[in-house]
C-alpha cells in the first residue's frame, strides 16, 4: 500500500552508480531493504487507498474526499437547509404541514422525469425530448381512456409503453445511427409536441374523471397515523439492514468496512429526518400516495444502479466507451436501454402530472418542465459529464427547485425572479461540478 522512499537513497550513487553499475544483480525486495532514513517520506499511491477501520477512520476518509473535490451530495444538502432556513424565517407558513405536503405531491411528476435524465447522464449524453415524451403519454391516456372508452389500465400501459418506445427509438438513432444525442432528442422534442397537439385535436383539453385510478396518483392520502410512521420505520430498518448486510459481505472478503457505530449514527440521522416528516405529514391530511410511490420508484432504480450488472455497465460507459466496449460491454445495447428508460420515466411522470392538473392539455410538457427536470439531475449532484451521480439526485433536486418556488410563492415574488433564482442555482451546481472534477484529478482520483 505505500513505498518508503529515503532521501539519500542510491539512485545516483553507492554501487548502482559506481564501478559495478552494469551488475545483473537483482533489486532488493522488501525483506532485503536496508535500514531507513530518519527523514524518510512515505508514498501513497491515492488510488490505492482503502479506509482505515473503525470510526475514526471514516471521519478521516471524510475529510480527504472532501480536501479532493469528493463532495457527493454535501452541498445540495447544505443548500436545502439553508433554503428552508431562509424562507421559514420570512414566513412561517413555508414548513406547515400544508405546505410540506403540497410540496411532497408537487416534486413528484417532474422528479418521474428527473430520475430518466439521471440514467442519460451517467452516459454523458442528454435528452431534450422528456417535455414532449411527457405530454403525449397524459394525451395518449386521455384519447384512449376518456375519449374513446378504453379500459383506464390497458389506456395506463400503452401510454408508459409509448414512452419507452420513444426513448428506444432516440436511442437507436444516437447508438446505432451515430446521430449525436442532442440532435436527436432535439427533433423529438419538437416532433412529439406536434403529435401530442393532433392526438389531442382541435378541443386541446380532456379532463380526467374524479373518481379515475390516474387522479388517485396524486389525490389519494393514507390518513391513518401508522401509514406513514409505519413507512418510516420501514424505511429506516431497510436501511440499516442494507448498511449492515453489506459491511458483513465486505468484512466476509477483507474488504475494510463501514463500522458499526458509523451505521448507527447514519441510520439515527435518517430516522430524525423521516419520523419528522412523517410527523409533519400526520398533521395535514397523512401520507400522500404520490409521494410513496416516488420514493419506491427511487429505492429500486438505486439498487439498480448500485447493485446490478446492469447499472455498473451504465456508469462504466460515462466513464470512457472506449474501455467499457474493451471490457465485453454491448454499447449499443446499454445506451438504448437508457434511452428507453429515460422515454418511460418520462411517460410516468406525464401521467403525474396530468393526475395533479386533472388534465392532458396543448400545454403538458412545454414551458419550463425540460429546464427544471434536468436542472434537477444536476443539482442533486449528478455529474454532467457522465460516470458519476445517484437518483436520489432528482429528489434532493427537486427539493431545491421545488422549495425555492414555493417560499417565493409564499413571499409573492414574481415568476420571473423565480427562473432568475433557480438559474443560478443551477450554474453554482454546474460550477461545483467542473471544480469538483478538476480538484479530483489534481489529487489523482479524477
Amino acid at each position: 500500500m505505500s513505498t518508503r522512499l529515503d532521501k539519500t537513497n542510491d539512485a545516483h550513487g553507492g554501487e548502482g552508480a559506481g564501478g559495478d553499475g552494469g551488475s545483473n544483480k537483482a533489486p532488493a525486495g522488501p525483506d532485503d531493504a536496508g535500514p531507513v532514513a530518519k527523514d524518510a517520506v512515505t508514498v501513497v499511491d491515492p488510488r490505492l487507498l482503502v479506509r482505515q477501520e473503525g470510526f475514526k477512520g471514516y471521519l478521516n476518509e471524510f475529510v480527504r474526499k472532501m480536501r479532493s473535490g469528493d463532495l457527493g451530495a454535501v452541498p445540495v444538502i447544505v443548500g436545502i437547509a439553508v433554503i428552508w432556513a431562509v424562507f421559514q424565517w420570512k414566513d412561517s407558513a413555508f414548513l406547515s404541514p400544508k405546505n410540506l405536503s403540497d410540496l411532497s405531491i408537487l416534486i413528484g411528476g417532474t422528479g418521474m422525469i428527473s430520475v430518466g435524465i439521471v440514467f442519460v447522464l451517467l452516459l454523458g449524453e442528454i435528452d431534450l425530448s422528456v417535455g414532449s415524451v411527457s405530454g403525449l403519454a397524459a394525451a395518449t391516456l386521455a384519447v384512449l381512456n376518456v375519449r374513446h372508452g378504453v379500459p383506464e389500465g390497458v389506456a395506463v400501459v400503452a401510454a408508459l409503453a409509448a414512452g419507452a418506445a420513444l426513448g428506444a427509438v432516440h436511442g437507436f438513432f444516437f447508438a446505432r445511427i451515430g446521430v449525436p444525442a442532442f440532435v436527436v432528442t432535439l427533433a423529438g422534442l419538437l416532433a412529439w409536441n406536434g403529435l401530442m397537439l393532433q392526438v389531442l385535436g382541435t378541443t386541446g383539453t380532456i379532463g380526467i374523471d374524479d373518481d379515475s385510478f390516474v387522479r388517485m396518483l396524486t389525490d389519494h392520502y393514507f390518513t391513518q397515523l401508522i401509514a406513514a410512521y409505519g413507512a418510516a420505520t420501514v424505511a429506516v430498518a431497510g436501511f440499516f439492514l442494507a448498511q449492515f448486510l453489506d459491511s458483513r459481505r465486505r468484512k466476509a472478503v477483507g474488504i475494510p468496512s463501514r463500522p458499526l457505530s458509523e451505521i448507527l449514527v447514519r441510520t439515527a440521522v435518517l430516522a430524525v429526518i423521516v419520523y419528522a416528516a412523517a410527523w409533519r405529514l400526520n398533521e395535514y391530511m397523512g401520507l400522500p400516495l404520490a409521494l410513496v410511490i416516488f420514493v419506491v420508484v427511487l429505492v429500486a432504480l438505486d439498487f439498480v444502479v448500485r447493485r446490478t450488472p446492469y447499472g455498473r455497465k451504465v456508469i462504466a460507459l460515462g466513464g470512457s466507451v472506449e474501455a467499457a466496449r474493451r471490457a465485453g460491454i454491448n454499447v449499443v445495447a446499454v445506451r438504448i436501454s437508457v434511452f428507453a428508460l429515460s422515454g418511460l420515466m418520462a411517460a410516468f411522470g406525464g401521467l403525474m402530472i396530468a393526475s395533479r392538473i386533472g388534465s392532458a392539455s396543448q400545454q403538458a410538457g412545454t414551458g419550463n418542465l425540460l429546464m427544471e427536470a434536468i436542472a434537477a439531475a444536476v443539482i442533486g449532484g449528478t455529474s454532467l459529464f457522465g460516470g458519476r451521480g445517484s437518483v436520489w439526485s432528482a429528489m434532493l433536486g427537486m427539493l431545491v427547485i421545488g422549495s425555492i418556488s414555493s417560499g417565493m410563492n409564499l413571499l409573492g415574488v414574481a415568476n420571473s425572479v423565480q427562473y432568475m433564482i433557480t438559474g443560478a442555482v443551477l450554474l453554482a451546481a454546474v460550477v461545483i461540478d467542473s471544480v469538483s472534477r478538476r480538484t479530483q484529478r489534481s489529487a489523482g482520483r479524477g
